[in-house]
């Protein structure tokens, strides 16, 4: 297999290309860099946790058709003949040859399935190729977790005002933190409430969860420590200063008028 890898600014500059999320780019530059000389690769799902990318990418390169499928969990760069063109001395077939056999090359040079059913069956799970899923499906049901996951930490905060001003995208950051951690700052917060009940009452839950909850998954945290209560607010700008003892300095100065006489005159 050769040591580079060349991608056509026709595919990448694509606007197809241009709209998918940036970790789904990066997987099908790895991808493409780990594909032999007729770009399949044998091996989608180890690259994809070796690039740090979820099965929604590999989802979105088969829905959008960079890439294609087969059953056994081989894939193969769609447009890979446009993308590099080796020259017959360091060429090295695929192994793949059966797969090979099921493609077609357009008069673009882009692969195509010979048998066009056989794409439709393969947008599957990459881990799971025995089940058949569609993108549309899989983004509902990933929105449904958002919002399910939302719904359970949402229970157990004590003040419930403000729910419709937590945003999507809000919810979809809180999905990636645990249960664990998301209840024990709820917790924390609890803690600190009941502690100050006097005169602290919990803010809204569109605060804790757009904001809030951040100082209490801090590591740092000790628990039981609350925040100083405020302190009353200056009615004027003349608080600041210390107050006079007028009496005492006019006991002061009756007493230096005697000692000079100077009283009742």
């Amino acid at each position: 297999m050769a040591e580079k890898r060349m991608f056509a600014m026709t595919i990448i500059d694509s606007d197809a290309f241009l709209e998918m999320p940036q970790s789904t780019q990066l997987l099908y530059f790895h991808l493409s860099m780990r594909a032999d000389d007729d770009g399949f690769i044998n091996k989608p799902k180890t690259i994809m946790r070796m690039a740090c990318c979820k099965d929604d990418d590999m989802r979105i390169l088969i829905s959008k058709k960079f890439i294609i499928p087969f059953e056994n969990g081989i894939v193969v760069i769609k447009h890979w003949k446009i993308h590099n063109y080796i020259a017959k001395d360091r060429y090295t077939e695929t192994k793949y040859k059966d797969e090979k056999a099921l493609l077609t090359l357009d008069e673009n040079k882009a692969y195509h399935l010979e048998n066009s059913d056989l794409y439709t069956d393969c947008i599957q799970v990459v881990d799971e190729m025995t089940t058949q899923v569609r993108l549309g499906k899989i983004s509902k049901d990933i929105d449904k977790t958002y919002c399910a996951f939302f719904e359970q930490i949402w229970k157990l905060y004590p003040n419930k005002k403000g729910k419709g001003q937590v945003s999507d995208a809000k919810k979809k950051e809180l999905f990636k933190i645990s249960i664990e951690e998301m209840t024990r700052s709820i917790e924390r917060y609890k803690t600190e409430l009941k502690k100050d009940e006097d005169w602290r009452k919990p803010q809204n839950g569109s605060t804790f969860f757009n904001s809030g909850y951040v100082d209490y998954l801090d590591a740092n945290y000790v628990p039981g420590e609350s925040k100083p209560k405020p302190q009353p607010k200056t009615t004027n700008k003349f608080n600041q200063f210390p107050q006079r003892d007028y009496a005492g300095e006019m006991d002061s100065m009756e007493q230096r008028l005697i000692s000079k006489g100077l009283q009742g005159r």
